[in-house]
């Protein structure tokens, strides 16, 4: 069986982090595995507190992973620390690590900065250079290309100084847009508009950490760049079409969906 590690922060309420790494892992046949970097006390309306690891247990983590189940694939979420992003990026090399899929947690959906620039500085030295992919927002897009991305030519612009800057493929996610979901993949081969109609769902909690779980995963499994890609906004818009609807604020999606083992309705 391929397998897949997650090195991001716990959601207690299990719609982000990696939580939803491990259902989305699961959900597309990978065996899944974690390295926490912190732990958040948050719901569906917001994040109460953080308790972040500490950087000699991130990296015991990742020690106990790589010496007995080695992953086919790693996904990186958040990691909040300048000296935990090192730790990680350390440890990656030091493994060998392949098919490193990055979700730079940067900048929230509302528009908050999630890292300090410290942190930020070290991403951009450290661990960025060591991914397959990269998978900003917009609004990440334009702290690591120092362009504003206002319009698809501006992605495409913005994509390539990343690709060329930090030496990954980028996945730039066209969602912040307001008219539609394409997402933009620059790599060495080119680029490629992936194309998605926007689904009409408030509860969109975890998609980012969802996504980028989901190419990983794909990637365990032996699919290239592109397919891996293709293959995970089906997912995607799977779980959003799903409609579940938990929580009184911007809920999780249904991981599950692909097993057509509930009902999606509130509270059933």
């Amino acid at each position: 069986m391929k397998t897949a590690l997650t090195i991001a922060g716990s959601d207690c309420s299990g719609g982000a982090g990696i939580q939803a790494d491990i259902k989305t892992m699961l959900a597309n046949g990978v065996y899944a595995m974690s390295a926490v970097t912190a732990l958040t006390a948050q719901n569906t309306t917001g994040v109460a507190g953080i308790m972040v690891v500490e950087t000699e247990f991130l990296k015991k983590q990742i020690d106990c992973i790589f010496t007995d189940i080695r992953p086919d694939a790693v996904k990186i979420g958040m990691v909040p620390t300048a000296g935990l992003i090192e730790a990680a990026a350390e440890k990656l090399k030091e493994y060998r690590a392949g098919n490193i899929v990055a979700d730079p947690v940067m900048i929230s959906t509302s528009g908050a900065r999630l890292i300090d620039e410290d942190a930020e500085a070290v991403l951009k030295e450290k661990l960025l250079p060591a991914a397959a992919l990269v998978t900003p927002n917009i609004p990440e897009a334009e702290v690591l290309s120092g362009l504003t991305v206002r319009s698809e030519e501006d992605m495409v612009h913005a994509a390539g100084i990343i690709y060329h800057r930090y030496g990954c493929a980028v996945l730039l996610k066209g969602g912040h847009r307001t008219c539609d979901a394409n997402d933009l993949l620059y790599q060495k081969d080119g680029t490629r508009w992936f194309f998605g109609k926007r689904i009409e769902n408030p509860n969109s909690h975890g998609t980012g950490c969802t996504l980028s779980s989901a190419i990983a995963s794909n990637l365990a499994k032996g699919y290239d760049l592109e397919t891996s890609v293709e293959r995970a906004k089906e997912y995607l818009s799977g779980a959003l079409r799903a409609m579940l609807d938990l929580g009184k604020g911007s809920g999780p999606l249904d991981h599950a969906f692909v097993m057509g083992c509930r009902n999606s309705k509130k509270n059933i």
